[in-house]
Order: C-alpha cells, then structure tokens, then sequence
C-alpha cells in the first residue's frame, strides 16, 4: 500500500488521542460542578462528553484502518475512498458534537461523519473479505 492513506490515518490517530486527552482536561476543570454546561444529564453536557470520547474512540478507527491496511498489496480506489471516509468521521464528529451541543437543529449534520464512518467501514470490510 502507498504511504500517504495510511500515514494520514494513523497522523489522526496520534492526534485525536492528544486532542482527546486535551478536551478531557479541559472538561475536567468544571465536571464537579453539578450545574455546569446544565447538569449532568443536559442535552449540552451530553454532547459535550460524546466529542470528547469521540476522539479516543475514532482515533482507534483510524489506528486500527493503518494496520489493516498495511495488510492489503496495493491502495486501490475503495481504500482510498475507506481512508478518506475515516479521516472525515473524525475530523467531522467532534465538531458536530460541539456545534449542535449549541444549536439542537443541525442534528442532520451528523449524517456527515456517520455517513463517512459507514462508507469506509463498508469499504474496509469488503476489502479485508477479499484478501
């Protein structure tokens, strides 16, 4: 496999891991604060908490899609488009996260990283069947 697919996603993997342990600092100064963003079951702190682990967990996405595709003998236009569709997932989810935590009616730009997540998750699986 050429390097510049998998060398993004495991970039983003690195980074959403550091990004993560950053806004788990940041939301941690006030988490004890029982009315804060709310209170804890608001809509807002919800939110918040699912961008904050959303780069943990997408940042596994994207390490995980950098060792599969070291596996497979070329970058062909599915990986392509697989590793195109996990770095948007993760650029795109923490964002959605924290833009709809203030405004409730962009709900529908979640269709973004999750429609980019399924495509290259699809992607990927179809991939790794025919190896």
């Amino acid at each position: 496999m050429t390097a510049y697919p998998a060398q993004l996603n495991l970039l983003l993997a690195w980074l959403g891991i550091v990004l993560g342990f950053g806004s788990g600092s940041v939301l941690g100064l006030k988490f004890h604060r029982e009315d804060w963003l709310g209170g804890y079951g608001s809509f807002k702190r919800r939110l918040y908490r699912l961008g904050h682990i959303s780069f943990f967990g997408l940042a596994m996405v994207n390490l995980m899609f950098y060792f599969t595709s070291q596996k497979f003998p070329s970058a062909t236009l599915p990986i392509l488009v697989a590793s195109w569709g996990f770095v948007v997932g993760a650029v795109t989810m923490p964002v959605c996260c924290f833009v709809v935590a203030h405004n409730a009616k962009g709900k529908a730009l979640f269709a973004i990283p999750v429609g980019s997540l399924l495509v290259g998750g699809i992607l990927t699986l179809w991939e790794v069947i025919k190896l």
